[in-house]
C-alpha cells in the first residue's frame, strides 16, 4: 500500500458545517484487512455525509421515471406504492445505519455479508451490488445524452464521452472533493424539487397563465386508479398498483449508499445516525409529496408520460408546466435533470469502486485494487468501476446492441432489491449474535429504532418486490420468454457465485455464537471529537440541519 493511516489536515471542520473541530490521532493504528479495514482516509465531513444521505442517488428516476408509473397506476396507486416502498426502505436504512455506525468499514455491504452470514454470500453480494452500480454509470450518462437532446441535435456520443471523463476525473480526486461535488449536485436537486413543489401548488390552485384551479380533479376523473393494460375493475387497479410498486422500488434504490461513507467519514458515530434519521424526511419530501403532487397536476392519460423520450418531455412535472402555459421553466427543469443524472453517475462510480475495495479486505480480489494514492483514493478500484461506463455507447446502437443495454439495466435493478434483502439479513444475524453472546445493545454507539422488527420488514418486503418484479409476463396471453429472463435472471446470477465460492473455498455459514462483534470498530484514540464551546442558537440549528 502506498499510504495508510490518517492525517490531521483532512478533518478540520468547515465553516458553517458542524461548528466543531475534529482531530484524528495519527498514531492510532489498526491492521489492514482485519474487520473490513482498508487504507482509505477519513476526509468526508458531516455536512457532506448528510447531503449525500439526503440527495445521493437521486437521478432521472425521480424527475422522469415516475411518469410511466403514474400512467399505469393512477394517483392513488402511485401514492400508495411510494408509501409502501418508502416504508421498506426506511426499515432497510435503520438496519444498515446501525451496522455502519458500529463497523465503519470499507465498502460496508460485502464485508457484513461475509462476516454475519457466509463469506460466499459476501462474495456474491459484492459482485451483484458492485455490478448494479457500475452499470448504472452507463445508464446515467446515456440518460444525460437523451436529456441534452431536449435542446440540441448534438451527437449523443459526445455527451456520453464528456460525462465519462468528468466522472473519472472527480473520482480520482480526494474523497473530500467528491463530497463537495455531491453537496453541489444535491443542492441543485433540492432547489429544483422545492421549486417544482411551489409551481405545482400554484398550478393546482389556478395561478398559472392557462387553466383554472385543478385541485383533486384527476382523483375524481378519470379516478384514483387506472386500468392496467385494459383490465378493468379491482383486478386492473391492483395490477396497476403492483406495476407502480416495482417502478417505485427502482427509484428508491441508491438511498442506502450513504452508509458506505462511514469508512471515509471524519465522525461516523454522529454522521451516519444523522443521515439515517434524515432519510425519513427524504422519503416524505421527495417521493411521497412528489407522488401526491403529480396526482394533482397531471392527467394519468397524458401521452407524454409514456412517450419514452427520457428527457424533460417525459417528466410529469414538465408536462403539467407546459399545459399550464409556463414557458421558461421546462428548460430549467431539464437542466436540473441533467445535473441530477451526472451527479448520480458520479456517485455510482464512487460506490462501485468501494465495493471493489471491500472485496480486497476479505481477500476476494487481488490487493492491488486496494492501493491508494497520497489522497487516499483507491485509483485501481476507481478505474475498474469506471470501465463499465463506456457500455453506455451500446445505447446508441440498434437491434442487438440496444437490447443488450436494456438487459444490463434490468439486471442492475434486480440486484439492488436483492441487496436490500441481504443487508437486512445481515442485521438479523448481527442481532442474533448480540443476543447469543450476551452483548447488550446499550454498548452500541447508536441504536436504531424498532429492531429487529424493522429488519424483518425490510427483508420480507424486499423479497416480495423482487419476486413480483416481472409479474406482467404471467398475465394471460402476455408471456414473453425474453422479458421473463430479463426480470428474473438476476436471482440465479446472485445464487450461482454463492454456490461456486462455497465449493471452491468450502466456506461455512456463520453461527451466532462465533460471529465476530468486535474487530473493525473505531479504535481508542482514532478520532477525538471536540465540541465547540461557543455554540449559539444559530450554530445549533445549522448542526441540526446538516
Amino acid at each position: 500500500m502506498e499510504k495508510s493511516g490518517y492525517d490531521n489536515e483532512n478533518v478540520q471542520s468547515a465553516p458553517g458545517a458542524d461548528f466543531e473541530d475534529y482531530d484524528v490521532n495519527p498514531k492510532a493504528e489498526f491492521e489492514l484487512n482485519v474487520g473490513g479495514r482498508a487504507p482509505l482516509q477519513r476526509r468526508l465531513r458531516n455536512y457532506q455525509v448528510t447531503m449525500i444521505g439526503f440527495c445521493g442517488g437521486i437521478g432521472t428516476g425521480l424527475f422522469v421515471g415516475t411518469g410511466a408509473a403514474y400512467a399505469k397506476a393512477g394517483p392513488a396507486g402511485l401514492l400508495l406504492a411510494y408509501i409502501i416502498v418508502g416504508g421498506v426502505l426506511w426499515c432497510v436504512m435503520q438496519s444498515i445505519a446501525e451496522l455502519a455506525t458500529l463497523f465503519p468499514t470499507a465498502g460496508s455491504f460485502p464485508h457484513w455479508a461475509t462476516r454475519f452470514i457466509d463469506p460466499a454470500v459476501g462474495f456474491s453480494l459484492a459482485i451483484s451490488y458492485g455490478y448494479c452500480y457500475t452499470i448504472a454509470i452507463a445508464s446515467e450518462v446515456s440518460a444525460a445524452a437523451v436529456i441534452v437532446s431536449y435542446w440540441t441535435d448534438l451527437t449523443p456520443a459526445v455527451v456520453i464521452s464528456v460525462g465519462l471523463v468528468l466522472i473519472l476525473a472527480i473520482n480520482l480526486m480526494s474523497v473530500r472533493f467528491y463530497g463537495e461535488t455531491e453537496v453541489f449536485g444535491g443542492a441543485v436537486k433540492v432547489l429544483c424539487f422545492l421549486g417544482l413543489v411551489v409551481v405545482s401548488i400554484v398550478i393546482t390552485a389556478g395561478g398559472a397563465p392557462e387553466g383554472g384551479a385543478i385541485g383533486f380533479r384527476y382523483w375524481h376523473h378519470p379516478g384514483p386508479w387506472t386500468d392496467y393494460n385494459g383490465i378493468t375493475g379491482p383486478t386492473g387497479h391492483f395490477l396497476g398498483f403492483l406495476s407502480s410498486l416495482v417502478n417505485a422500488s427502482f427509484s428508491f434504490i441508491g438511498v442506502e449508499t450513504v452508509v458506505i461513507t462511514a469508512s471515509e467519514s471524519v465522525d461516523p458515530h454522529r454522521a451516519i445516525p444523522k443521515a439515517a434519521r434524515r432519510v425519513t424526511y427524504r422519503i416524505g419530501i421527495f417521493y411521497i409529496l412528489g407522488a401526491l403532487l403529480i396526482g394533482m397536476i397531471v392527467d394519468p392519460r397524458a401521452q407524454g408520460l409514456v412517450s419514452g423520450t427520457g428527457n424533460a418531455n417525459s417528466s410529469p412535472f414538465v408536462i403539467a408546466i407546459t399545459n399550464a402555459g409556463i414557458k421558461a421553466l421546462p428548460s430549467i427543469v431539464n437542466a436540473c435533470i441533467l445535473i441530477a443524472a451526472w451527479s448520480a453517475g458520479n456517485s455510482y462510480c464512487w460506490v462501485g469502486s468501494r465495493m471493489i475495495v471491500a472485496m480486497t479486505t476479505d481477500k476476494q480480489l487481488p490487493q492491488i485494487f486496494a492501493r491508494v494514492n497520497k489522497s487516499g483514493v483507491p485509483y485501481y478500484a476507481v478505474l475498474a468501476a469506471w470501465l463499465f461506463g463506456p457500455l453506455a455507447y451500446l445505447s446508441l446502437g440498434t437491434g442487438g446492441a440496444a437490447q443488450a443495454f436494456t438487459w444490463l439495466l434490468n439486471l442492475s435493478t434486480i440486484a439492488g432489491l436483492i441487496a436490500w434483502a441481504t443487508l437486512c439479513l445481515c442485521y438479523i444475524r448481527f442481532f442474533a449474535a448480540m443476543k447469543k453472546q450476551g452483548v447488550s445493545r446499550d454498548t452500541l454507539p447508536w441504536q436504531a429504532p424498532l429492531q429487529p422488527y424493522a429488519a424483518w420488514v425490510g427483508f420480507i418486503g424486499s423479497i416480495i418486490i423482487t419476486l413480483v418484479a416481472g409479474f406482467p409476463v404471467f398475465l394471460k396471453g402476455n408471456w414473453n420468454t425474453s422479458n421473463f429472463i430479463a426480470s428474473y435472471i438476476g436471482i440465479p446470477i446472485f445464487i450461482f457465485p454463492i454456490i461456486c465460492w462455497k465449493i471452491w473455498r468450502r466456506t461455512k455459514f456463520e453461527r451466532a455464537a462465533s460471529i465476530d462483534l468486535w474487530s473493525g470498530r473505531l479504535v481508542d484514540g482514532e478520532i477525538t471529537h471536540v465540541e465547540n464551546p461557543n455554540r449559539n442558537a444559530l450554530t445549533k440549528f445549522t448542526d441540526w440541519l446538516f
